[in-house]
């Protein structure tokens, strides 16, 4: 369906007939479910009128209701925090001291990684807090990605092993971690890659 709504009610009538869309979208999610986002735009005129629509075609109609999915995925194409990063402090200080690893450090790469959201998977397939791939994962022993504790301490021990490697240097450790210790090792530095600089630079200006 291209068109899931474009209803138009009365002021005095707002009420019944924003129930009645409701019901209607969900029915028409339930049985017909689009292939393209079902995110619900609304406009008010001059009049009072209300207009509903899927396909808005004047910058006058603003979001009503969002698509429960393609919010997901701006949460985690965009970073935008799930909740309260102190939720995840203990565990950032916990193996910030294991590890010897700068607190800063972890949670600038949390934050850059999947603005605190520990069900945040990427395109790519990576996933929780620190946005372990699988077989990097597996090679650290994370049984369970999704979990914070285990996510974090295996991002942190991966972070250190990385730091280790560049004795110390953050830039390249971050690289690294982003496009992966061949490609910084092949190109001799951060590669020139437009996503890994601008991972570099996001990360270090969250320790500031």
């Amino acid at each position: 369906m291209s068109r899931l709504v474009d209803h138009i009610c009365d002021r005095d009538m707002c009420c019944p007939c924003i129930l009645s869309l409701l019901g209607l979208l969900f029915l028409s999610v339930t049985l017909f479910p689009a292939p393209s986002c079902a995110d619900i735009y609304r406009y008010e005129d001059e009049e009072g009128v209300v207009h509903f629509t899927d396909a808005p075609t004047d910058k006058k109609f603003k979001i009503f209701m969002r698509d429960l999915r393609k919010d997901r995925q701006l949460r985690t194409r965009f970073r935008i925090a799930y909740g309260n990063p102190q939720e995840f402090e203990h565990l950032i200080a916990s193996a910030s001291a294991k590890y010897g690893v700068s607190a800063s450090l972890i949670r600038a790469v949390i934050q850059a990684e999947s603005g605190y959201n520990p069900q945040a998977v990427s395109r790519a397939g990576a996933g929780g807090l620190m946005q372990l791939m699988p077989g990097t994962a597996k090679h650290l022993k994370v049984a369970d990605r999704f979990d914070p504790h285990q996510n974090v301490d295996g991002g942190v021990r991966y972070l250190k092993f990385l730091l280790d490697t560049f004795k110390g240097d953050v830039s390249l450790a971050l690289a690294a971690y982003n496009a992966g210790l061949s490609k910084v090792a092949k190109y001799g530095g951060i590669p020139p890659y437009e996503e890994t600089r601008t991972y570099v630079s996001r990360v270090l200006s969250y320790m500031r």
